[in-house]
């Protein structure tokens, strides 16, 4: 069954394909999701099963911190696991299907920067490549193999050899892609201001309280003016999840056709916004989190707009703010 649903998933073409799509994997989780079934029965006692998106149960991110939440009966083979803060409990994410994970990245990638063979790719990723069960890492490790180029890699320790990796590779009128989180660009960008214009910045969050927590906006204004490029890209995700929502530099993100962003009123959680324009509670669908969960409530406060893309506005006062987790305001 999963492979037939593996299909449906990425072959999502509109609004109902996503809708009976996304139905259809909440049943079989549901099936074979103890966690979720017993999460799911106990808020629904009495209510008929869902028939619309905004009738799902989301399962609160936090309880990937102390539960193993796989789907199925297939082993793990791998567990990812995030960063955190100093004493943190840390969320796990028991992943049985890696062909799955990289389905999902490579495709986005390819829907919205094209495709990785045509980048140089250069990671700015410090403290995340020193530890293991990093998803952030095994993505950009995989993007950076397929581009195939030389001067793709892991910059570590040597920002001179990075500048001269970037600018070879603009040299060479070849695509380029900056991918580092908050604190490391923070830090190349405040002690060498290079001159990146023309070049892909993205940025993942995660200052992991090495540098002062600052707005997204401030970040980014400081990261044009230093590396003197117009906009400044970012990436959402989060251990939990097998998908990413990207920006293009406009405060707004935008999910792939298999990945959906609900927003929860703040004073009842177990209601979603039917109109854009609300802020409250960040939920998730990520259909292609097909053997864990795929259906998420997180910590994060955005809002919808009109266009489909939604904003992060920051985290509820209780969530911690994570290593992979975007700013908080």
């Amino acid at each position: 069954m999963t492979g037939d649903l593996r299909k449906r998933i990425f072959s999502i073409r509109n609004r109902d394909d996503f809708k009976d799509a996304a139905l259809e994997v909440f049943r079989y989780q549901h099936d074979n999701n103890p966690l979720y079934k017993s999460f799911t029965d106990n808020l629904r006692k009495g209510k008929s099963s869902p028939t619309s998106i905004n009738e799902l149960t989301f399962l609160p991110v936090e309880l990937f911190r102390n539960h193993k939440i796989i789907t199925g009966d297939r082993p793990e083979e791998t567990v990812f696991e995030s960063s955190g803060t100093t004493g943190a409990t840390t969320g796990r994410h028991y992943v049985c299907d890696l062909s799955l994970y990289e389905e999902s990245f490579f495709k986005a990638f390819r829907l919205f920067y094209g495709s990785p063979e045509e980048y140089i790719i250069a990671a700015l990723l410090p403290s995340y490549v020193e530890r293991s069960g990093s998803s952030l890492v095994y993505m950009a490790d995989k993007l950076i193999k397929t581009s195939n180029d030389p001067l793709s890699g892991f910059y570590k320790g040597n920002p001179e050899e990075l500048i001269t990796a970037l600018k070879s590779g603009r040299k060479e009128g070849r695509k380029v892609l900056l991918l580092g989180v908050s604190f490391a660009l923070l830090d190349l960008a405040e002690e060498y201001s290079p001159d990146l214009s023309g070049i892909t910045v993205m940025e993942t969050g995660g200052m992991k309280g090495r540098r002062k927590e600052i707005t997204r906006q401030e970040l980014h204004e400081i990261l044009k003016d230093k590396f003197k490029v117009t906009d400044i890209h970012s990436e959402y995700g989060m251990t939990e999840l097998m998908s990413q929502a990207y920006s293009p530099g406009d405060g707004l993100f935008y999910c792939p056709p298999w990945m959906k962003i609900l927003i929860r009123d703040p004073y009842d959680p177990l209601s979603i916004h039917t109109e854009t324009g609300r802020t409250g509670g960040i939920n998730i669908i990520d259909l292609a989190n097909l053997n864990s969960c795929s259906f998420i409530a997180t910590g994060d406060l955005g809002r919808l707009h009109e266009n489909g893309g939604f904003e992060v506005l920051g985290r509820f006062d209780n969530s911690d703010i994570r290593g992979c987790n975007l700013l908080a305001e």
